[in-house]
Parts: C-alpha cells; structure tokens; sequence
C-alpha cells in the first residue's frame, strides 16, 4: 500500500536571511517584505535566519536589531532565528564530501596574483576577479579534508566544463558559464571557514527551504550554488530574484546615497507605515500612501512589479521624513 504521507505534498519554505555586518537599509526591506508577503499569500512557512558567518564584518548587536526592526514592520515568521554559526559541522561535512570526490582542492594564490592574472584574461569580470586555475590539480585527486584543514589554504572547487541554465520564477531562463565568468571559486577560505557560496547551499538544505527570494544583485551567485547542490547530491530550491534599489545615481545603494538605514528613519518618528507604502511605490501602487501590512500583504501581486531597478531620490527621502508638502 503507498505511504500517503509521502504522497502529501510538501509545503513551501522560504527564509528572511539578514547578516549582522550592518544595519537593514531600504533595500533589504524591500526585499524581506515582499518574500513574506508571498509567503504568507501562499501559505509558505518563514524562517528567519541570521547569517552570521562573515566573523570579522559582523557587528555587535546587528542581528538583534535587524530582528527588532522586521517585528516592528509586523513580520513574523515560524521557525528561528537560526545562526549560520551553528552550523559549521555540517559545513565541515560538505566539504569533506567534496574532497573525498576530488571537487575541491586547496589554493595557495593571493587575491594580488589573481588580479594580476585577470588583468590579461579575455573574461576579467568588472565586479569579480576570474581565477586563473593556478593551483588546479590535473586530474581530480581525493583530498581528506578534516585533515588537510590545518594548512591555513584557502579551498576552491571545480567549475563546471559548460554553461548552466536554470528559471528564474521572476527574472526567467538564466544562463551562465561560471568557469568563464569566475573560474574555479572558493568554498572555504584560509582558516576553513565556508564561503557564502557553500553555507547558503547547506543552510537551505537543513532549514527545509524550498524558495529563495532575493535581490537580484545575487543572480549570479544561483549558479554556482545550484553546482554545489549537484555535486553534494541536494536538490536546490527555486529561485525569485527581485529589482534592487539604486541610488539617484543608478549605483548600488551604499552609505554614500545619505540617510537609508531603518534605524535612522524608525528613529527619528517614521512609522512603520509609511514605509510601507514607500515600498509599495515601489511595487506597483500608483502613489505614495500609508499602508498597513494587512493591506500591503492583500493588495500586493508579483505582476505588478517591473523588472527595472528602484530608484531611491530625495523625493522618498522627503516624503518618508513627512518633507514633501
């Protein structure tokens, strides 16, 4: 007789992943906001979790911040936080996997060498350095990672031979040839720790997560993830890669675009509201308006967003600091 549980369809996990290496800023909450709203409009379940690997670049307090700031907008979520820095055994583990395969081996070069090599390569991408394959053992060769950790290397692993193509459910087919574009990339640096590209694969693996949303700004690291799923054997969760907000100045929003973090706003009497509707602006609503999350979560439709980046300007700075009239 078949097991009907296993007939069940399984439901739906998404994740609200801030890292504490500074505080939330428009964007992010752009982002966390329409992921819960597409989770709790399709009865997807939320977990939170603080991606906390990044030691050197996080900073005291920033996670329970970022966790103030989502519940004073009203999300909530079912599960967490959850820390990435529990989770190092099983890290650990996937890398040992790899190297028992011959995936992964270790690299000696400095990111000097590896500049000075993209210097002269045909696919010196302007945003990352292309690794030249210096280090590459010729044939795959079985490496005992537990014990070869102790060697203060850095740990790549093998890009694939041919371009991967996948959907995205919002940014659609995507194809990328990741040996072209970043070679061969690292999945551990000098004191073994996973790389982001490596801990994403496994956090969502342990934390049941069958969809990503995200900024589209990390649509080129799906790839190089969804490799990392196929070597170790895991099924990758689908993928919905949203328009980031730039500044006036069509850049990445950074410091430099001026007074953006939440905190800021929050503290200076901005109600959770009106940020909202900002965001709604943003979203497809045809203007400016407090809106609550209720009515953000019934009136919101993935349609009705474009595929163009948000442009933050001093019009929704002013309109958010009650300036504009």
């Amino acid at each position: 007789m078949p097991n009907q549980d296993a007939n069940k369809q399984r439901r739906r996990v998404t994740r609200l992943a801030p890292s504490p290496t500074g505080s939330l800023h428009l964007g992010n909450v752009r982002t966390f906001l329409i992921n819960w709203a597409l989770a709790r409009k399709n009865n997807w379940q939320v977990v939170l979790r603080i991606d906390d690997l990044d030691g050197p670049r996080v900073k005291q307090g920033a996670d329970q911040q970022a966790i103030d700031i989502l519940r004073w907008l009203g999300l909530d979520w079912d599960a967490g936080p959850v820390y990435e820095t529990q989770n190092i055994e099983h890290y650990n583990n996937a890398l040992q996997h790899l190297g028992r395969d011959g995936w992964i081996y270790p690299c000696r070069c400095t990111r000097t060498q590896i500049a000075a090599a993209a210097m002269s390569a045909p696919h010196a991408d302007e945003h990352e350095l292309r690794y030249p394959g210096t280090c590459r053992p010729a044939n795959h060769e079985a490496i005992d990672f537990s014990k070869s950790q102790q060697e203060r290397t850095a740990w790549r692993v093998r890009a694939p031979g041919k371009p991967l193509e996948f959907r995205d459910n919002f940014a659609g087919v995507q194809l990328f040839n990741i040996d072209a574009i970043v070679g061969d990339f690292l999945v551990a640096n000098k004191l073994s720790a996973a790389s982001y590209q490596l801990a994403v694969v496994i956090d969502d693996q342990l934390q049941g997560v069958t969809d990503v949303v995200r900024g589209a700004d990390l649509l080129s690291s799906t790839p190089r993830q969804m490799w990392l799923h196929s070597l170790l054997g895991l099924t990758p969760p689908e993928y919905w890669h949203l328009p980031i907000v730039v500044g006036a100045d069509g850049q990445r929003f950074a410091k430099r675009h001026g007074a953006y973090r939440i905190d800021d706003y929050r503290k200076a009497g901005v109600s959770a509201e009106r940020l909202i509707g900002l965001i709604a602006s943003w979203s497809g609503a045809n203007s400016r308006e407090e809106m609550s999350l209720i009515e953000f979560v019934d009136w919101f439709d993935l349609g009705r967003l474009s595929g163009d980046p948000v442009v933050f300007d001093s019009s929704d700075h002013d309109w958010l600091s009650g300036n504009d009239g």
